[in-house]
């Protein structure tokens, strides 16, 4: 199952901390392809909250939901994350190490 750092709580926490979004707002990690070979056919976005197939993912506050398609292809990664000097979030996947959780 996907793991998030501490950094990207945060980041996801201040991406869904919208105003117009609910307190249940996440991210949401989807793919335009049913079977994912690699991260450049993920999409990422604040949601209001999960889609009904989605797995919900909660860390330190922070809120992701990962559609079916993207599930697999991210069940082995880490999502870390940072913002940039002009303020946009910028995410990225690593892999997990054996026995990391």
């Amino acid at each position: 199952m996907l793991v998030l750092t501490q950094a990207a709580a945060e980041v996801v926490k201040s991406v869904t901390s919208a105003p117009q979004l609910p307190q249940a707002a996440g991210l949401r990690i989807s793919s335009s392809v049913a079977g994912p070979e690699d991260a450049s056919s993920l999409q990422v976005e604040a949601v209001p909250g999960p889609d009904a197939e989605d797995q919900v993912l909660e860390a330190a506050g922070a809120r992701v939901f990962v559609a079916p398609q993207a599930a697999r292809y991210l069940d082995d990664k880490i999502l870390d994350a940072q913002v940039d000097e002009t303020g946009n979030a910028r995410f990225s996947l690593g892999v997990q190490e054996p026995g990391e959780v």
